[in-house]
C-alpha cells in the first residue's frame, strides 16, 4: 500500500472538511438565486464559484473555485490568480480550488498546473488537481505530493470507468479527499457516493435553479437518509 506522504504545504486550519455534513457527496452549485443560497447556508448545498460565472460568495457558506477552463474561459494564470487573492480572506470556508487543466489530456493539464498548484496553496487554498484521461499512467515522483483534492474530471468513458476508480482508491490513502465533476442525475450523486467522492457538482440546476432545486435536494435528502440506515 502506498503510504501518504507529507505536503510541502499544509491544508490551512480550521480545515472547512470539518464543517460539511460528508454523510452523502456534497453538492456544488452556483449560489445564483435566494433559495440556493439559503440551502447553501443551512448546509445542504455548497458554493461552485468560478471567474467567468462571476458570482459573489455569500457569507458563512462552504465553497469551492474551479477555473473555467472546462468552458474555454480560463482567464489566464495570473488573472486567475489575481482572482483567487480576492477569495483569499474566505479560505477557512473553501473545500478546494483548482489549477488550471486541458479536458482528456493528463500530461498538458500537469504541465499546466504544476506551478499553479503551489501557488493557490500559497494563498490558503487546498489545491485540486483535475484528473484527465491518462492520469494512471504517469508515476511522476511529486504529482501526488502537489495537490490536496482529486478532482475528477476527463471523458465521461474514462471517468466512470476502473481507471478513475482507482485513481480514487489511490487519493484516499493518501489521505485526500475526492471531487467529482458533471454530476447531473442521482445515478451519477449515487455513483460518486459508491466510489467515495466527498463533494460533487453539475450543471443540472442551470437549467432552472428554483424549480429544480427540490429535485436536488431529493438526491442529497435520499442518500443522506440511506447511509443513516447502515
Amino acid at each position: 500500500m502506498t503510504m501518504p506522504a507529507t505536503a510541502t504545504h499544509p491544508v490551512p486550519a480550521p480545515n472547512p472538511w470539518a464543517l460539511a455534513d460528508l454523510t452523502a457527496p456534497l453538492y456544488l452549485v452556483p449560489p445564483s438565486t435566494p433559495d440556493i443560497r439559503s440551502a447553501m447556508r443551512r448546509g445542504e448545498l455548497a458554493a461552485i464559484l468560478s471567474p467567468a460565472a462571476g458570482n459573489r460568495l455569500p457569507d458563512g457558506v462552504l465553497f469551492a473555485a474551479d477555473n473555467s477552463a472546462f468552458t474555454g474561459h480560463y482567464p489566464g494564470d495570473a488573472e486567475y490568480l489575481s482572482w483567487l487573492e480576492g477569495l483569499a480572506p474566505h479560505a477557512d470556508r473553501a473545500l478546494w480550488v483548482t489549477a488550471p487543466d486541458c479536458v482528456a489530456d493528463h500530461y498538458t493539464t500537469w504541465a499546466r498546473s504544476r506551478d499553479v498548484l503551489p501557488a493557490i496553496r500559497d494563498l490558503g487554498f487546498p489545491a485540486a488537481f483535475v484528473a484527465q484521461d491518462g492520469m494512471e499512467y504517469d508515476h511522476s515522483y511529486d504529482l501526488w505530493e502537489s495537490f490536496d483534492v482529486l478532482f475528477l474530471g476527463g471523458t465521461t468513458t474514462w471517468k466512470l470507468g476502473p481507471a478513475a476508480a482507482d485513481l480514487v482508491s489511490n487519493a484516499l490513502q493518501w489521505d485526500k479527499c475526492v471531487h467529482l465533476g458533471r454530476v447531473n442525475s442521482l445515478k451519477r450523486l449515487r455513483y460518486a457516493d459508491y466510489i467515495g467522492a466527498d463533494t460533487a457538482d453539475g450543471t443540472y440546476l442551470t437549467y432552472g435553479p428554483d424549480r429544480l432545486l427540490p429535485t436536488v435536494r431529493s438526491w442529497v435528502r435520499q442518500l443522506r437518509d440511506q447511509t443513516a440506515l447502515f
